[in-house]
């Protein structure tokens, strides 16, 4: 076959008895406008989570009407390829990783891992596991508005890691430049719920944009790596991406797979090369 062409390389506040934010008029305005502030940002973050919980409910039911999802059956050889990188790599990642995981505790207070919903093989939502790289109860909200904006105008989809984001924490920055954040995924990839090569696991609010052609994205495992990480990523935009994975899923086979993982690497610190250029701080 011909060789693939890639790239250059709070809780909410208890309303008080007065059923008001702002409290009795005994409570000074300074306290009384505090106490509404503090109200008003755990609504947002309960609205936020109620909606997400919401999509995602719609999205699962949606992916998973047979009519609109061919589930393709999982390759013999590309199991066993997953296993066997894995395990023939195990004294190189398991080190690395045990030096992220005692880094971010030695930085960061809270969990080593962020968990993050995401739609897999014929439309099951699953728990995707990276390194944490933000500080425990960032908002994530701005991420999402910002991909909802570059799917809309089908822009590419750059990251908005090109800021000193404050709410990420030391070094995380990194990790998330050279992908290194994704690295627990292998463990998703143990359990079934990926493969090393596929399609990028989208969220669910990724899926709701997905016209019934493109839904056979979601009809084969997700990958750790593909065809678009390694054709440009994010120079790319989400119609770009989306006709790489579908690409991909029509010419899936055991040469391809090794081709996209030896392209990998190089891709990586390609991005993380781009990634040091581009920093700017936050004005």
């Amino acid at each position: 076959m011909k060789s693939p062409e890639f790239s250059t390389w709070s809780s909410i506040p208890a309303v008080t008895k007065g059923g008001s934010f702002l409290g009795s008029d005994s409570t000074s305005p300074s306290l009384r406008m505090a106490a509404f502030v503090a109200g008003a940002d755990g609504l947002v973050k309960v609205r936020d989570i109620v909606g997400r919980r919401r999509r995602r409910a719609a999205v699962k039911a949606a992916v998973q009407t047979p009519a609109t999802v061919v589930v393709e059956p999982i390759p013999a050889w590309k199991r066993g390829m997953d296993c066997l990188v894995i395990g023939l790599l195990f004294p190189l990642w398991f080190p690395l990783a045990v030096v992220i995981a005692a880094w971010i505790k030695i930085v960061s207070p809270g969990p080593v891992f962020y968990r993050q919903a995401r739609i897999g093989r014929g439309g099951c939502v699953f728990n995707i596991l990276k390194f944490r790289s933000m500080k425990v109860d960032a908002l994530t909200s701005s991420h999402e508005q910002h991909l909802e904006q570059l799917i809309k105008t089908n822009a590419p989809m750059t990251k908005l890691d090109g800021q000193a984001d404050p709410r990420i924490i030391p070094g995380g920055r990194c990790l998330r430049a050279i992908g290194l954040d994704e690295l627990p995924q292998l463990l998703n990839i143990l359990m079934g719920h990926m493969s090393l090569v596929g399609p990028r696991p989208s969220t669910p609010n990724e899926v709701a944009f997905f016209t019934e052609a493109q839904k056979v994205r979601v009809g084969v495992l997700p990958g750790l790596t593909g065809y678009w990480q390694v054709s440009g990523k994010n120079k790319l935009t989400f119609e770009q991406m989306i006709s790489l994975d579908l690409q991909y899923i029509a010419r899936m086979n055991f040469w391809l797979d090794v081709a996209i993982l030896l392209a990998t690497v190089p891709a990586m610190l390609l991005q993380y090369a781009e990634s040091r250029a581009t920093l700017k701080p936050i004005k």
